[in-house]
This record gives structure tokens, sequence and C-alpha cells, in this order.
């Protein structure tokens, strides 16, 4: 016979179940018509699971005193359908809940809270056309970047996947590309519906029609004989990183601007999102998205030297092997690297801690760097042993850093988690630059040791992605401002 308490936590779930099915078409509609990307508390909703929205709605007690119902978020979900809206990533979490448990009604109603906390975007819909963009390149890197825009296709889409430029193939050779983008032995399954034009050289995915051009060069390539044009190319093959090699695209007619997905040489500005985007000036033709270890590390350096300050340190990184190791042992030009990648763990070098001062000058000669290659295909670690100005504790510490991913400039880029149980393959597909794990975190006085896990590689394309989003000078807010 079924008990009192058990009915009552079957009807409980029953409800946040419907709730949360009730919210998947209206955040999807968002997203695709108006450019919408809600969260709750920083985990996204867009293309969530029923299941994924109720643990997301389950987080806010991590957070704050009281819960956070799914019937009491909804309403505002459904307001913000009825409203005219530019792009943003909007926290409905934290809007609900600061309506209703932090005084933020005073008197008004739901919607009139939310045109006053959505005033920077309220009646304001941007009619600028969409960027073109092309990929050259279609390894781990550019199908992510595939996956990532693709999933923002639609009518409010500020980034129009027009092409991906590889090497000539043999026959079957669109079909094989296709397939990689459908099926991912990290990532999983691609999210919709692909299928391919071979007689045109088409990928077609989830309403993106994407031209496939084969070229041994950029020289080869005149876009607008495909109708892309003032295209941003995002060279993701690793085959120059110098402004000589890269300006090679610029020659390309229907080139407007080029983004390395890797850390460049010379002149050419390595930008980390949510640390030193603003250095991207209308003018800059090429611009790098710096590398994966780079954008995990810098945004949390800056948290800390910002508020307690970093006399010295040593960032030990824990990386995933690459596609440059070899999978069995043979020649590589690089020390070690030649070693099979799946049996071994090979000590490396990372620019990474170097390259820290080229987003953050203050930190130019204070870090020191190194790495070690392991065998998980995915997913790395930065172990940050820092020397602090300031004395502090764990606790303090590891509350700033929370609040800093919760409300801060850098909410989109640091992640926290409080688990015991974490585990690398917990975090694949990460859209955070980097999470720091608060239970590993170590405090003696003035020294403070940090382990932050990231994605090296689905984190770092949603970095990219923001930076070109920059680069076309688009700007979408993250709402409600901390």
């Amino acid at each position: 016979m079924t008990s009192h308490l058990e009915e009552q936590y079957q009807t409980s779930w029953q409800e946040r179940q419907t709730f949360a099915e009730n919210m998947q078409p209206i955040i999807g509609q968002l997203f695709r018509n108006k450019g919408i990307e809600v969260s709750v508390y920083g985990r996204p909703l867009v293309n969530a699971s029923a299941i994924d929205i109720i643990k997301a709605h389950k987080s806010v007690a991590l957070h704050e005193e009281s819960k956070l119902r799914l019937r009491e978020s909804f309403p505002f979900i459904e307001a913000l359908s009825k409203m005219e809206l530019a792009p943003a990533r909007i926290d409905v979490g934290k809007l609900a809940y600061r309506y209703l448990f932090q005084g933020g009604a005073n008197g008004f109603s739901i919607e009139q809270y939310l045109e006053k906390e959505l005033t920077d975007i309220c009646k304001n819909a941007d009619q600028e056309p969409a960027k073109d963009v092309v990929l050259y390149g279609f390894g781990r890197i550019g199908r992510l970047l595939a996956r990532l825009l693709i999933e923002r296709a639609g009518p409010s889409s500020k980034l129009n996947l027009r092409a991906i430029v590889i090497r000539p193939g043999k026959d079957g050779d669109l079909a094989k590309r296709a397939s990689l983008l459908r099926r991912d032995s990290v990532h999983g399954a691609f999210n919709g519906s692909i299928t391919i034009d071979e007689e045109n050289n088409v990928i077609k995915a989830n309403g993106a029609f994407i031209k496939v051009i084969y070229a041994n060069s950029p020289s080869e390539i005149d876009y607008t004989s495909y109708g892309i044009n003032n295209a941003l190319v995002v060279d993701n093959t690793g085959i120059w990183s110098d402004e000589e090699g890269l300006g090679q695209h610029l020659q390309s007619t229907g080139v407007a601007k080029v983004l390395l997905t890797a850390p460049a040489k010379g002149d050419i500005k390595n930008i980390v999102y949510g640390v030193n985007e603003d250095m991207i000036l209308a003018e800059d033709k090429i611009i790098s998205a710096a590398s994966c270890t780079t954008n995990a590390i810098t945004p949390v350096l800056k948290a800390l030297n910002d508020h307690f300050g970093i006399r010295n340190g040593h960032v030990e990184t824990v990386h995933s092997y690459t596609n440059d190791q070899n999978l069995i042992d043979n020649y590589h030009k690089a020390p070690r690297r030649g070693r099979s990648a799946p049996l071994n763990m090979v000590i490396s070098t990372t620019g990474a801690a170097k390259a820290v001062a080229k987003a953050l000058p203050e930190l130019k000669g204070l870090l020191t760097g190194n790495a070690i290659r392991v065998p998980t295909p995915n997913v790395s670690m930065a172990i940050m042993n820092l020397n602090l100005k300031q004395e502090t504790s764990k606790e303090a510490l590891n509350d700033y850093l929370r609040n800093i991913s919760l409300n801060s400039k850098l909410q989109n880029q640091v992640d926290y988690t409080a688990s015991t149980e974490i585990v690398s393959t917990d975090l694949v597909g990460s859209r955070y630059a980097g999470v720091v794990d608060s239970q590993a975190t170590i405090v003696d006085g003035d020294r403070a040791v940090l382990y932050v896990w990231y994605d090296n590689e689905f984190g770092y394309s949603c970095q990219v992605v923001r930076v070109m989003l920059e680069m076309a000078g688009i700007t979408i807010p993250t709402l409600p401002q901390s």
C-alpha cells in the first residue's frame, strides 16, 4: 500500500515534470525567435531535457536560503515570451528569486518587474543582419564550433555558418564529414537532423545550409561566388599562427576578419573572453582566441589577483591527449610526444602560463608552467600553486570564487562545484572556460593551491564563439546585472 509520503513525493515530482515539459517549447522559441538564452543560476536551459530543467532549479538551494520551485519560475518564463526583447542571456532563476524572496516585487507585477530589470533590452530588438561565418578546417574544434553555431541558427541568429573549408578529399568525403559531425565519441550524438546534398557539396543541419568548399589554400577561394560577403573566417587548422600566414585569408575575396583558435605569434592580440575582449577594436582584422588552457586559468587568476593579489605561482596542466600525439610509439618532432598517448602520462610543455600575461599584463613574469598529457580523450585540469599578497582561508577563498561564478562579469567563464564526487567525465560538455573544484582547494596563510577543471574542447569552443560575437560587433548582455 502506498504511504502518504510516497504519494506526496510522486505528486510533487509529477508537478515538477509537467512544469519542466511546459517550459521546454517556450525556452526553445525564446532562443530561436528572439535570441534569449534562458538559464537558472548559470545553468543553461536551452535544449535542456525536462530532467535537466528540474535539476537546474534544484541547484538554487546550493546558493540560496530558500528553494526555487518550477511553478514559481514558470510565470517569469511565460512573461518573457510575451515581451519584445533584444538578444540576451537571462537568468530567470535569479530574477524569480529576487522578486519572490529578496524584496524585488515591491508592489510590481511580474510583468512590470521584468520591464524594470530588463530595461536595457526591452523594445530594442536589434535588426542588424547576421554575420557570415566560414570555418577553415573541420577537426575537433571546427566540428564543435559548427554544433554551437547550428544550435544558434534561427531568425534571431547573429552568426550565420555559411561554409566549411577543407582539403580536397576522395569520393565519399562529404558523407564522412557529415558523419563526424553527426556522431562524436566524446560529445555524443548531434542534437538534430543532418543530411547531405552531394551534387551541391552542402551539409544541411537543423535549418543551416552549409557549403563545403574544397581548397588547398585560401588563395584558391572566392567566397563571393558562394554568396558569402564580409565573412569572419575562423581558422582552426593550426597551420598558421602569425600575421603573414593568417593574412592569406584576407586576400580571399569576401573575407573581412580572421579568428585563430590557437595562441598567436607576434603582435596579434590574444583574447580571453571575459578578461580582455575590450581590446578588440573595429579595425582589427586578425585576432587569436588564445589556447584552451589560457582560457581556463586566466579568468580565475584575474579574479584572485583583483581581490587577493598574486605575488607569483606555478601552473601545472594535467591535459587530455590530443590529435597531435601518436596512438602507438612512433616518430614525433617534439620530445616524448612520440610515445603512445593512450598508454602513457607524458611530460610536455605549455606556454599557457606565460600567455596569461597577454590578457593580464599585471601578471607578466609572475607565473611558470608545465604540462602532463594523460590517457583521457577530453577534460583537463589546471593546478595553480599561488603565493598571494595577503593571507586568507580556504572558506574565504572558496566563498569569493563561488560569488564570482554567480554574480560577476566572469560568471560565464568561471563555474564552481562543491561536489566531493566529481570526476573528469562529469565535465564533458561544460560551457565554462574553467570550473573551480572547491573541495580540492588548499590554503595555508598566503599560499593557495586551486584545482580548475575545463573541457578543453567544448568549453574552449564556447569561449571562441563569444570572441566571434565580439569581433562581429554583437553584444549579448547577461541579465540581471550583478
